[in-house]
């Protein structure tokens, strides 16, 4: 029986061991992958196609773990795009999609079927397309085969192996500076560096040699530890965030989830602080701190809330009459729902462990919540003794294909 051991996480050299593919190191290079995109970027010839004439709309094809790419890109679009930017995961590719437009595919290793037939439609269809993934693969001939642009991306590190939930960055970076470069993101060289220098500060923070007790990361890990996760989101941009501990949670630390974002999810998520995992509560509320599972019975796995939320900056309020930055009565409904869901959650007993970024641009902030969130996954699974880059169902799938 698998088991979540918190001492595997105080020991550099077990924790080596246990990440036999090197998952820890390869996410402390997320900031020099953002630095080292923009160089391809570049060379690839993508930031040219910003001189045509912008598409009419944009769709972004990823699917599995690549999917963040998607998420993140019509997100970070959604406040700010003067286009329609959707995302798809496997054909059929949108009917209304033709030369007047942009697709978008992505792929770490190339071969991801769903964006490969999409590009290759895009193509057919006479759409500008550019695809970002591994070099002399089926997605980087798409991409020849219509006329575009593909950004090649590494696979691999001197240590070994990327996974794609380890080289998100590789691939999010081209495709928001490509979006950037037709005006449907605000987002600048000096933004993307600012979002590499976070991603280095978190990976410092979280380095296997920090104390459980000081790393965020670890922090994290132990208290979600052997709970059941019930991830909620305050808002949009950290839904994005919220939705990638979900897909790392699974993944990486195979542990069933459920994600949502306030306000609509509410209910389905909270639903079940009251069910059949809900928290051993004291006859005054609160969690019961003298239950004792010998005289109690068994110990069941209990739910936990991670609540993701987001920073409240100067670009996200609005002036007043005097000049003055006011929130938005939109960003106060989703404070004020926000505490009060946190209330709520305390006073059933059930453990509450939230995320807030530091201040900064939208990109920033988000790649403080999603390193933060790929760090902490990554130790919960190594604090179950699992190698957090492979899962053997998942290898069992993939022969199915």
């Amino acid at each position: 029986m698998v088991t979540f051991d918190p001492e595997r996480l105080a020991h550099v050299d077990e924790l080596e061991s246990l990440d036999r593919s090197a998952m820890l190191r390869s996410l402390a290079t997320a900031g020099a992958q953002v630095r080292r995109a923009v160089t391809t970027t570049r060379e690839s010839g993508v930031l040219d196609l910003v001189s045509r004439d912008r598409p009419r709309a944009i769709v972004v094809a990823a699917m599995g773990a690549d999917d963040l790419i998607a998420d993140a890109v019509t997100t970070l679009a959604a406040r700010h795009s003067p286009i329609v930017v959707a995302s798809a995961h496997d054909l059929p590719l949108p009917g209304w999609v033709g030369s007047l437009d942009l697709v978008l595919a992505v792929s770490l290793s190339g071969r991801a079927p769903g964006p490969v037939r999409l590009a290759l439609e895009a193509g057919r269809r006479g759409a500008t397309v550019v695809t970002i993934g591994a070099a002399d693969s089926p997605l980087a001939d798409a991409a020849a085969r219509a006329r575009g642009r593909h950004v090649p991306v590494p696979t691999g590190l001197a240590h070994g192996p990327l996974a794609s939930r380890s080289a998100a960055w590789s691939m999010l970076t081209p495709a928001l500076l490509s979006l950037a470069g037709h005006g449907v993101v605000p987002i600048d060289i000096p933004t993307v560096e600012a979002a590499a220098d976070r991603l280095d500060e978190v990976a410092e923070a979280s380095r296997p040699s920090s104390e459980s007790f000081v790393s965020p990361a670890k922090i994290l890990a132990l208290g979600i530890g052997t709970s059941l996760p019930l991830v909620l989101a305050d808002g949009p941009l950290s839904g994005v965030a919220a939705r990638r501990a979900a897909t790392m949670l699974s993944r990486s630390a195979r542990i069933p989830v459920m994600v949502g974002e306030l306000p609509d999810a509410a209910a389905q998520v909270l639903a079940c602080i009251d069910g059949p995992y809900a928290a051993a509560t004291a006859p005054q509320g609160g969690r019961d701190i003298f239950a004792d599972p010998f005289l109690d019975g068994p110990v069941r796995p209990e739910v936990s809330v991670l609540m993701v939320r987001d920073a409240m900056t100067p670009d996200a309020m609005t002036p007043d009459a005097g000049g003055s930055a006011q929130v938005s009565p939109e960003d106060a409904a989703r404070i004020n729902l926000a505490h009060g869901v946190a209330d709520l959650v305390t006073a059933r007993g059930t453990r509450l462990h939230e995320l807030t970024p530091a201040p900064g641009p939208d990109l920033v902030r988000l790649a403080e919540l999603i390193a933060l969130i790929d760090f902490a996954t990554t130790y919960l699974a190594l604090g179950y003794g699992l190698d957090p880059a492979s899962a053997p169902a998942v290898v069992d799938l993939r022969a199915l294909r």
